[in-house]
């Protein structure tokens, strides 16, 4: 069976030789592993910081990268550690490298207007 990261690494490894709609295919199924991995990743990042106050989660996520404040909710903060430490994973970094390729050849998930 294939794991996430090793299938977003295939998808990332086939993007350069695809084009257009084939192009736009893989990018959304390896967006769909990418937030799966982040999902996958919460639980665990949620039960290494239970016992921390939420100014403590501020100052982790601030010191992690992430911008955020007090007037966050827990679990924003909880997410914004969880997206940190996902952004740092080989899974993460191939998707967002293959999101920027993507970008450059003129395909994106987001439908412009």
């Amino acid at each position: 069976m294939t794991t996430t990261t090793q299938r977003i690494l295939d998808l990332a490894a086939a993007a350069p030789a695809s084009h257009d709609e084939n192009l736009a295919l893989l990018l959304r199924e390896a967006n769909e592993l990418y937030q799966q991995g982040l999902e996958g990743l919460r639980p665990s990042v949620a039960a290494r910081f239970a016992g921390l106050s939420t100014r403590d989660l501020v100052a982790a996520a601030n010191a992690a990268g992430m911008p955020c404040d007090a007037s966050q909710d827990r679990d924003e903060l909880l997410l914004l550690l969880a997206l940190a430490e996902w952004e740092m994973t080989p899974a993460a970094m191939a998707y967002s490298e293959m999101a920027k390729d993507a970008a450059r050849r003129g395909v994106c998930l987001i439908p412009e207007e």
